[in-house]
């Protein structure tokens, strides 16, 4: 469903650590707004709801909540630090046109 880079995994893992979140996992969810119309959503929370999909990826726990699954499946979270700035990136294929920032796209 959604594929995290190796370079994610470490930061998620770091901040969990850094945070005395050790067993928390990552919500990836998307709500209405930003400028394309949905934006995407991440948190740590320290469990799944009831009608989350929950699965593993390279040790860290991902949450998406059912509807938000509809338009992440496909996704890929990526971790980049460079010269530039640093950051998470979604690259997500059921995006028909996504803002100049990245943060939000409309399906």
């Amino acid at each position: 469903m959604v594929t995290i880079t190796e370079a994610a995994a470490e930061k998620i893992k770091g901040l969990l650590s850094e945070q005395g979140n050790e067993g928390h996992g990552l919500r990836m969810g998307v709500m209405g707004g930003g400028c394309s119309g949905f934006q995407y959503k991440l948190d740590f929370e320290e469990s799944a709801g009831d009608m989350d999909h929950v699965f593993e990826i390279d040790g860290v726990k991902i949450f998406i909540d059912m509807k938000s699954s509809l338009y992440l499946n496909g996704v890929i979270l990526d971790y980049h630090d460079g010269l530039m700035g640093a950051g998470f990136k979604i690259e997500n294929p059921n995006a028909r046109t996504t803002c100049g920032c990245g943060e939000s796209f409309s399906a």
